[in-house]
């Protein structure tokens, strides 16, 4: 932004011919979430062109890097106006930003443009280092450590105590993707996110005493990043699949030598609704090409049983396609009750 542009001054405020340049103002925005140094070259460019480096923070991350390049930093919080008086003569004022962005300064600086009666500097704001894909997940390891650490609540907490709540969230992020509720969707998907790293952060404690290793959230993520690149070779390697049913080839098929398991019921958590349980068996017999005929026992649980295999040879989902009825039951109730 160019405070001396046409369109922005007119009349006393335009710079005389032949008077010195007004100068430039630089501020310089960095992301706490990027390692301090790893700034972007055109920052490099202006830091070491700067007539001035001013920073009212004196224990900003940065600064330690910067004076190592060999930029000299003074500590230091301006008005506006002294800032546009540093810039007299064509000097050029780099500001290194503070977390909250400097709002005091950039107002201040907008109040003397909008008077129309000083030759303002040019303004450039000029991001040093970016956020990347997924960055804010930092911030959510940090509070979350920062609850661990103070809330008496959250300190006490162990995987035992959460894993109710690990379910209720499941449930309720399913509710959120039938619902076709978008808000409600990014909510739950939040409080399922804090479950995972909820677990991961009391796991960094261990109980040694009864024999468990502590691990942390780097380790979940890099367990399943290795997981997922182990089984798409088809992205990650060579191998070749041009259909959903190829790619779910591949997954089993490395899935089955990773875990080397002797029955297709091993790893189904038996903890799960009757229904989704019984459609799993059923799914897994199936892919195993297995003929099990259904126990010849008379009764509404081997009732559902069949309803449940059924529905999982048609692609439907048992679960949901209850769901979906006992909503809709819930509907005829409330009509029924005016």
């Amino acid at each position: 932004m160019n405070a001396n542009s046409p369109e922005a001054t007119s009349g006393p405020e335009r710079t005389a011919p032949g008077a010195a340049a007004p100068g430039r103002i630089v501020l310089l925005t960095t992301s706490h979430r990027v390692a301090p140094g790893l700034l972007s070259w055109p920052a490099w460019q202006a830091l070491h062109a700067a007539d001035r480096v001013l920073c009212a923070d004196g224990a900003h991350p940065q600064l330690p890097y910067l004076r190592e390049a060999g930029i000299t930093v003074a500590e230091a919080s301006p008005t506006a106006q002294e800032l546009v008086d540093a810039c007299a003569g064509g000097a050029t004022v780099v500001v290194v930003a503070t977390g909250e962005g400097e709002p005091v300064l950039t107002d201040g600086l907008a109040r003397l443009a909008g008077t129309g009666r000083i030759a303002m500097p040019e303004l450039e704001l000029l991001p040093a280092s970016y956020d990347l894909p997924g960055a804010r997940l930092l911030d959510l390891v940090q509070v979350m450590d920062r609850i661990r650490a103070e809330c008496p609540w959250s300190s006490r907490q162990t995987h035992e105590g959460l894993a109710k709540y690990g379910i209720e969230e499941a449930y309720e992020l399913v509710e959120a993707i039938e619902e076709g509720d978008r808000d409600e969707l990014r909510e739950e998907l939040g409080d399922v996110l804090l479950q995972v790293v909820f677990h991961a952060r009391i796991a960094e404690e261990g109980r040694p005493e009864d024999g468990e290793e502590a691990f942390s959230i780097d380790d979940v993520a890099g367990g399943i990043v290795a997981k997922l690149i182990h089984r798409h070779p088809h992205v990650f390697g060579d191998a070749t699949a041009t259909t959903p049913e190829e790619v779910k080839e591949h997954w089993l098929r490395t899935k089955a030598v990773e875990k080397q398991r002797t029955s297709v019921t091993e790893g189904i958590p038996l903890g799960q609704p009757g229904l989704a349980l019984a459609a799993k068996l059923a799914s897994r017999t199936r892919t195993a090409n297995l003929e099990v005929p259904l126990p010849p026992v008379e009764g509404i649980g081997y009732d559902l049983l069949a309803l449940a295999v059924r529905a999982e040879s048609e692609g439907v989902d048992p679960e949901a396609a209850l769901r979906a009825a006992a909503r809709a039951y819930r509907d005829a109730i409330r009509d029924a009750e005016g």
